[in-house]
């Protein structure tokens, strides 16, 4: 297989233009500066396409950090949510609402845990944060002192405070300290000392079966079997968080039915509202009677509507068939990065699994490959340095994964050939630079990156 026919690409044009940077501006004066964004202001999507602010389209090949797995603007999405939003938009969690009720039945059947119960919420890193108090709450009740959490490197759980200390980066965790003492991280890839890590002590054991914003890296069946063994000599939760890899993302419906791991909890977010704010977390056996009234609660969590988009894309992939579809649209972009990768010495190798991919670079430059993609007109992000990360909607034509490897291809040779470009002419000789003050930026400062999209929970 190639790696993208050659006809299928662009003249590249540059990003932004005078609507965008107008935006920017605005945001400026109006928004606190959290995000390093990329110079595209979006106004319109359907399928795996969206139009920016100067009329130009793009493929996106990110889907909002793997959320719209159906596209943009589904058609049946969009009408239940108008719908229902027609009749009842917000109750609190005081009284019943059928589509809530619903949606955990629809969870239940497609985990396959007929004992399942859900807890709904908004997002990814509130959905976690639910599970380490179920965890918790679990633990104490064997003993008072079982609270301690184990978790890997490079794992991403979200970015409130608990959540936050359970994220594998000590990075993020520096400007925020003190956070606590009671998580402890092991190598993602060392199952010895994740089994040596767990003892009577600890409530739960954390992890992704890929990590999405680790690098996109698929554990080694070793750490997930050490993770289950290790759970279960010492009576803690296993958690999976699959907020980025459920709903079909990685070609099943959940990431770890292609494991042999039995996860006591599952976090779920991102696609399960396919744009709309919405998490969740389903506890079976023990822990899905962890909570009673009051223990946990949230005003807006499993709000008709979004309960109402969230029961459409559950509808819509089984009607369609889209997580078998994700698994052969995911072979045929990983077939393409994988003759990438044996083909060009600036690609190193392909990982991921499903939809969910990263092409792994020879040298950091992946900031670098995701900004040629955009004047290409494909959307990517640089998971990491060396890495970046490919993850189209579940509803990805063949064709248009042909396009977008094509499409990346091309990125790819533009950065090559600026790698290997000769010095301008009008270069200034080294001999003849003025010294740089150290008290001053020097010209090659090395800039905030506008390429890699914040890590987040949306």
């Amino acid at each position: 297989m190639t790696a993208g026919p050659a006809h299928l690409a662009i003249t590249p044009v540059e990003p932004g233009g005078p609507a965008t940077e107008a935006l920017a501006a605005r945001e400026a004066a109006a928004l606190l500066p959290t995000y390093s964004r990329q110079p595209l202001a979006l106004v319109e999507g359907h399928g795996a396409w969206v139009t920016d602010a100067e009329g130009r389209t793009q493929l996106d090949f990110l889907s909002g950090l793997s959320v719209t797995n159906l596209g943009h603007a589904h058609p049946e999405v969009a009408a239940r949510v108008a719908d229902q939003a027609a009749r009842l938009v917000h109750t609190s969690n005081l009284y019943y609402t059928e589509p809530q009720v619903a949606l955990a039945e629809r969870l239940q059947r497609t985990l396959g845990w007929p004992d399942g119960k859900a807890f709904l919420c908004n997002s990814g890193a509130e959905a976690n944060e639910a599970a380490i108090k179920l965890a918790r709450r679990h633990g104490r009740r064997r003993d008072p002192d079982k609270t301690r959490v184990v978790a890997l490197t490079g794992g991403f759980h979200g970015r409130t405070l608990a959540t936050l200390l359970t994220t594998g980066n000590p990075d993020k965790h520096a400007p925020f300290q003190p956070l606590g003492e009671w998580v402890t991280h092991v190598p993602h890839d060392d199952a010895d000392a994740l089994a040596a890590a767990v003892d009577d002590d600890v409530c739960a054991v954390w992890l992704e079966v890929v990590q999405g914003e680790g690098g996109v890296r698929p554990l080694d069946a070793a750490v997930l079997d050490a993770a289950a063994q290790a759970c279960a000599r010492h009576d803690a939760l296993l958690v999976v968080d699959e907020v980025q890899t459920g709903l079909g993302r990685l070609g099943e419906w959940y990431g770890f039915q292609g494991t042999d791991l039995e996860p006591d909890v599952v976090c779920l977010a991102k696609g399960l509202g396919n744009g709309l704010p919405i998490g969740a977390i389903v506890a079976r056996g023990e822990a899905a009677h962890a909570f009673g009234p009051g223990d946990h609660a949230t005003t807006f969590g499993g709000g008709p509507v979004v309960a109402a988009a969230a029961n459409a894309v559950i509808d819509v992939l089984e009607r369609d068939d889209l997580v078998a579809h994700a698994a052969a649209r995911g072979a045929q972009l990983r077939a393409g990065l994988d003759a990438l990768a044996a083909h060009r010495p600036d690609c190193d190798h392909a990982r991921g699994r499903g939809l969910l991919q990263a092409l792994a670079l020879d040298a950091p430059r992946a900031a670098a490959v995701t900004e040629r993609a955009l004047a290409h007109g494909l959307l990517v992000n640089a998971v990491a340095p060396d890495a970046v990360r490919l993850a189209p909607p579940l509803i990805v034509s063949a064709e248009e994964v042909e396009t977008g490897l094509a499409r990346l291809t091309a990125a790819l040779d533009e950065v090559a050939a600026a790698d290997h470009a000769e010095p301008t002419d009008h270069a200034a000789p080294a001999d003849h630079a003025a010294p740089a003050d150290p008290a001053e930026p020097t010209d090659h400062a090395e800039p905030a990156d506008p390429a890699r999209a914040p890590e987040e929970h949306p």
